[in-house]
């Protein structure tokens, strides 16, 4: 493992540096170097080699946990712990979350808010039978882009959505119709959201109503009530909006491609068994 770490750090280091702070020999080390590779070596390299390409296709998001989920997936036979220990060896890591600008909801003094019916009870027997929804920030140097979503927490899939450079209640209006267009929920919906003055607007009260939902809102300055979607749009800003977009085009169609491309279809998620949304539905239907 010494050599290993020498040998991979390189060219960070000096060998005889290393060799001094890890009392080794320099002699030993390249004795090492010149025997041939172990089976061990060549089964790392090659497991290895498997763990980039996983890394690439994730669009560089994926830690250990996901990374090991997609190679068992693929028949790959190997522990979480040896692909943890050549991904550290190897600086390949996960993005982090970028520190997010905090912003408050904006609630109508004169609206009477919903009870908290969802009661952070996060867990659905079967898909569109509870639904959150929010609204969060898009960071373009043409100024906010807002991104109304609409999220089942049966599968977590993205079931609608909107873009727009205002955030009037005609933007989760068009999130919520395309959910119901695509999915046509039955009676007995719950809709859960914060006590924002789009959502306790009397439109979109009444676009609930018309599918005879049950209403439900999160407590005043309580993100928890609402953490499947706060999750949602951090891992959104994590993987795909990481930085300030140059316009607000650029911004819509990378959104679209990593909600309907990305995070839908492909995206392992680990409360779901690794399974994407879209698979976690077609599974659960047999």
């Amino acid at each position: 493992m010494t050599y290993e770490f020498m040998a991979s750090h390189k060219s960070e280091y000096g060998v005889k540096c290393m060799c001094r702070m890890l009392g080794v020999s320099r002699s030993g080390y390249y004795a090492w170097r010149s025997r041939p590779e172990s089976w061990r070596a060549q089964s790392n390299q090659n497991l290895l080699v498997q763990i980039r390409e996983e890394y690439q296709l994730s669009r560089k998001t994926y830690g250990s946990p996901r990374i090991h989920a997609a190679l068992r997936r693929k028949g790959v036979s190997c522990s979480r712990k040896r692909v943890a220990r050549l991904m550290h060896l190897n600086h390949i890591a996960a993005r982090k979350a970028r520190r997010r600008i905090p912003h408050t909801t904006q609630r109508d003094p004169k609206a009477i808010p919903a009870p908290n019916l969802l009661n952070q009870d996060f867990s659905s027997p079967a898909p569109d039978r509870k639904w959150v929804g929010d609204i969060t920030y898009i960071d373009t140097a043409e100024g906010w882009l807002y991104l109304a979503s609409v999220l089942d927490l049966f599968s977590r899939r993205v079931v609608g959505w909107a873009m727009d450079e205002h955030r009037e209640a005609s933007l989760v209006q068009q999130a919520w119709s395309m959910a119901v267009m695509q999915r046509s929920p039955a009676t007995g919906l719950l809709h859960h959201s914060d006590q924002g003055c789009q959502y306790t607007s009397q439109a979109y009260q009444q676009d609930l109503a018309a599918h005879h939902c049950l209403i439900s809102m999160s407590r005043v300055g309580n993100c928890f009530d609402n953490a499947a979607m706060e999750s949602f749009f951090s891992t959104l800003k994590t993987e795909c909006a990481t930085s300030q977009f140059a316009t607000r085009s650029q911004a819509r169609t990378a959104i679209f491609e990593y909600i309907e491309g990305w995070y839908n279809r492909q995206r392992l998620h680990s409360s779901l068994g690794y399974l994407s949304p879209v698979e976690f539905e077609l599974k659960s239907r047999y």
